[in-house]
């Protein structure tokens, strides 16, 4: 009994030590991306059959074809990645990485694909609504109905557009902002609400899916309107949803019985945090409501700051060190803490946690550039135990992207140096 006792702690002790790695964040952040431009498969798959194609131009219509690769899937996730991709390439000079988010758009807008998914969307609603829908590859594009659908995927292709101009990419960038103005649910002040789970919840998670986009559609268009919703969403969202006890978000608030939900989600944390550094990295420097922004920014640095573990790694839970480590929270709160310091938001020490942040990423990656302790797709529950108990899962975009962002950003992210006391005693002086 004693001897299984040992093995099994060699077993955990190995399998701790291979999620690991010794690259740095360059290194990291293009093995990730190589292994995901490696594995895209670029094909759809008749699930009933087992039959693969390239193009479903000749195909026959059948309900049973589904895109083959998560990478080509319609879903807010991937905008991240794409985000990231585009940041890569812009950082390192390689232009595979922009040629790679180009292909998946054309092999969703300009290859004769979409009509395929169109009619399956059509046959299945008609036949049996929206739960039928979503059981289909790139439903979220007919669907349109919440930021899950369009913001994020919206925003890369913003990204993607302002380096190749593209009439298909374009439609969609227009009918986003179209859907962002006109019909996504607000509150009265303008405030982005969900019609569940209550009617009317604030999602910290939607200050990303909406800033995103907006930020990056006032750059496109020069139009200050979007700038201007995008700050009004920041400064209302942390009207709704800050605990000024613990200096950090709650997840949500259900404005019709005016209570808060049970968690400080990491993620949710870091939706919001990613999305003002998004925000002021595009805002015109004499926009009147920049310097709230770069106040609110700073606030929510300080109060992440107070939660990082002993490992450099962010818990599940914030506020809770029994909840596990977790690596996209983590790694949104080290992008924004780098962008805020390279672009003084934040004062330089601030580095330090975004240094140790990265030390503890690092113990969630392989040398096979795998990234391990994402969390799966989070709702909204009253049940903190919903929390802690999500399940973790390796290499989906869940968590490829904002890692990829907060690899890149630390590539040339300063050193901390700390300042010495003796090197200032010069500077007191006696006054008599």
């Amino acid at each position: 009994m004693k001897k299984k006792f040992i093995l099994g702690t060699l077993l955990l002790a190995t399998t701790s030590l291979s999620a690991q790695t010794k690259m740095n964040a360059r290194e990291a952040a293009v093995k990730i991306a190589d292994r995901i431009l490696a594995s895209t498969t670029y094909e759809f798959k008749n699930t009933k059959t087992g039959e693969t194609y390239t193009s479903l131009q000749k195909v026959p219509f059948s309900m049973d074809v589904k895109v083959n690769c998560k990478y080509n899937n319609w879903h807010y996730t991937n905008g991240v990645t794409n985000i990231a991709l585009m940041e890569l390439a812009d950082k390192t000079g390689d232009k595979k990485y922009n040629e790679y988010v180009l292909r998946n758009m054309n092999f969703v807008f300009n290859e004769g694909n979409l009509e395929f998914f169109r009619k399956q969307y059509n046959k299945a609603f008609k036949d049996g609504g929206w739960n039928a829908v979503r059981k289909l590859s790139w439903h979220m594009i007919f669907r349109g109905k919440r930021l899950d659908d369009n913001g994020p995927m919206g925003a890369s292709l913003i990204d993607l557009q302002m380096k190749y101009p593209n009439e298909s990419f374009l439609k969609y960038i227009n009918e986003t902002s179209d859907h962002l103005r006109y019909a996504e649910p607000r509150l009265i002040d303008g405030t982005i609400a969900r019609i569940w789970p209550h009617v009317n919840t604030i999602w910290a998670d939607d200050a990303f899916m909406a800033i995103s986009f907006l930020s990056r559609m006032g750059q496109f268009t020069g139009d200050n309107r979007y700038f201007d919703d995008a700050a009004n969403q920041i400064l209302n969202y942390t009207r709704y949803l800050w605990c000024p006890e613990k200096n950090i978000y709650y997840h949500c608030y259900h404005t019709d019985n005016k209570e808060h939900g049970v968690a400080h989600w990491s993620r949710a944390n870091g939706w919001v945090f990613m999305a003002q550094a998004d925000l002021l990295s595009r805002m015109p420097k004499d926009h009147p409501m920049r310097q709230a922004v770069i106040e609110n920014f700073q606030k929510q640095a300080s109060g992440v700051a107070r939660y990082q573990g002993k490992n450099g790694l962010w818990h599940q839970l914030l506020d809770k060190e029994d909840s596990y480590e977790e690596i996209t929270g983590t790694a949104m709160f080290v992008f924004g803490i780098a962008r805020g310091v390279k672009e003084g938001w934040l004062h330089p020490d601030f580095i330090y946690v975004a240094e140790q942040g990265l030390k503890g990423m690092m113990k969630k990656i392989t040398n096979e550039g795998d990234v391990t302790s994402i969390c799966v797709g989070t709702g909204i529950m009253p049940s903190l135990s919903y929390y802690y108990n999500r399940p973790t899962q390796t290499n989906d975009p869940m968590g490829e992207g904002p890692v990829l962002r907060a690899l890149i950003e630390m590539i040339d992210a300063p050193k901390y140096t700390e300042i010495k006391a003796e090197e200032q005693y010069d500077k007191i002086t006696f006054n008599k």
